[in-house]
């Protein structure tokens, strides 16, 4: 197969900036990577990862998924407009509870989570479905599958991210499109560090005292060793969204992280949703040192299964 133009947003760091180098720097150069950002000032990372690749099989333009005009110009700029991959992994975070967040803060992160999905797949889907060929893949979460306390609209954005692939999906298929939806838990990145130290000192003086002290006693307080225990690194999740884009039939759902499998097959396992949210109110609210415990054996599991990758990468 000739080489296949890949269209990302997001690559100024995290995950966006290493799947953008993972795929410019593939042996077998089956990928030409245009990496987007909305601010080009911030694109020396990228530009230092990619060494030799840098306008060979990676080029660096600026495209802002809020803006249609910003994503037209980007788009008319690639010879033929040929998008063989569109990888949108442009996103923002919240944490936090509901009563200390703003509605304009709100809106401005379903504007990038979701809206700026919707208009990049406006802009490219009616290309692929006249080439009959294409694929899409989507940064979700598994918070767009399993909801998470205090982070609730972040968690409303990937439910509407995951709800649009699903249904887009169908079509799709029938015009010989594919779509991914890309679902890691917690990764370790700049971008996430910043998001709990901005949370540590938000407003919080609408939240009553019940509710504050579950948020900084509770959340806050676990947020970092959860993080810690679970966390994937950005080129963790880049080499398993290769994997995806490089599959002759790419799967429809992907996590990357095996630990979180059980917590969506707990919903999955109760139509009625009162296994799961019984389950998870009971691990955080009454059975503390449960929580904790568990957070031991992930720990464990994490560490045997990271030594085992060494052993097998051993010569």
């Amino acid at each position: 197969m000739s080489c296949r133009n890949v269209l990302l947003t997001g690559c100024s760091s995290g995950i966006g900036l290493a799947l953008a180098v993972r795929l410019a720097k593939d042996e077998l150069k089956r990928f030409r990577v245009i990496a987007t950002m909305r601010n080009l000032d911030k694109r020396e990372a990228l530009e230092k990862q990619a060494g030799p690749a840098l306008d060979k099989t990676l080029e660096i333009r600026q495209m802002d998924v809020t803006s249609e005009e910003s994503i037209r110009c980007c788009v008319e700029g690639i010879p033929q407009r040929r998008v063989d991959v569109l990888v949108n992994n442009a996103g923002l975070g919240m944490i936090g509870p509901v009563e200390s967040q703003s509605v304009a803060a709100m809106k401005g992160l379903f504007d990038t989570n979701f809206f700026g999905l919707v208009r990049l797949v406006r802009e490219i889907f009616p290309d692929m479905k006249r080439q009959r060929r294409g694929h899409i893949v989507v940064m979700s979460s598994v918070l767009g599958l399993q909801g998470l306390i205090f982070n609730d609209i972040y968690s409303a954005s990937k439910f509407a991210v995951e709800g649009f692939c699903e249904s887009l999906a169908l079509q799709a298929l029938k015009f010989g499109v594919n779509i991914s939806l890309i679902e890691p838990g917690p990764v370790v990145t700049e971008f996430e560090k910043k998001l709990y130290e901005e949370a540590a000192c938000m407003d919080l003086s609408a939240v009553d005292q019940e509710t504050l002290d579950i948020f900084q006693g509770f959340y806050m307080a676990y947020s970092k060793e959860v993080f810690t225990v679970l966390g994937q690194s950005p080129d963790e999740v880049a080499e398993h969204t290769a994997k995806v884009i490089m599959a002759e039939k790419p799967p429809f759902r992907y996590q990357t992280n095996s630990l979180y499998t059980p917590m969506t097959t707990l919903k999955h396992a109760d139509p009625t949703g009162n296994l799961p949210l019984n389950a998870f109110h009971q691990m955080i609210f009454q059975h503390d040192r449960l929580f904790k415990a568990s957070l031991s054996l992930l720990k464990m599991l994490q560490w045997r299964k990271r030594r085992d990758v060494s052993y097998n990468k051993s010569p």
